[in-house]
């Protein structure tokens, strides 16, 4: 292998990653006076449009392992942003849903989500901001 083909520059993984790490990295800064970090963010997002879900179909639509999804659920749970109970389609499956309480931290958390979203705009620009969303849907569907 030469010195080349290992450069990040053309590993698509590594910039992928770092990108992910820097991009999640600002918008926790963001998000920080609310309690939330991004991922935790993301999950009351999901569940506020989307009303409750199984763990499983939460964590497909989030494209995260449900290992890892339980890791950010626990401190929701914890702090009564999130419960977990029977789902009303299949009593063998369990829902997550959002509590009053994580819809009011949600709605907080919302404002500085908007600052974030509007900070990162004005920085990357609107127009490569809506075409980085797209490109990486399209990684996302076809990977």
């Amino acid at each position: 292998m030469t010195e080349q083909s290992s450069s990040p520059a053309i590993c698509n993984c590594l910039a992928l990653r770092q990108a992910a790490r820097q991009v999640t990295q600002f918008y926790d800064r963001f998000l920080g006076p609310s309690g939330l970090r991004a991922t935790q963010y993301s999950i009351l997002a999901k569940l506020k449009r989307q009303g409750p879900m199984t763990i499983n179909a939460l964590a497909a639509d989030l494209v995260m392992d449900r290992t890892t999804l339980g890791r950010n659920i626990l401190p929701l749970q914890r702090d009564g942003l999130v419960a977990i109970g029977r789902s009303k389609t299949d009593r063998r499956s369990k829902e997550l849903g959002l509590t009053r309480a994580g819809a009011a931290r949600f709605t907080a958390a919302f404002a500085a989500w908007t600052r974030a979203q509007a900070s990162f705009e004005r920085t990357f620009g609107a127009a490569r901001a809506r075409d980085l969303r797209h490109l990486m849907h399209d990684v996302t569907q076809a990977v």
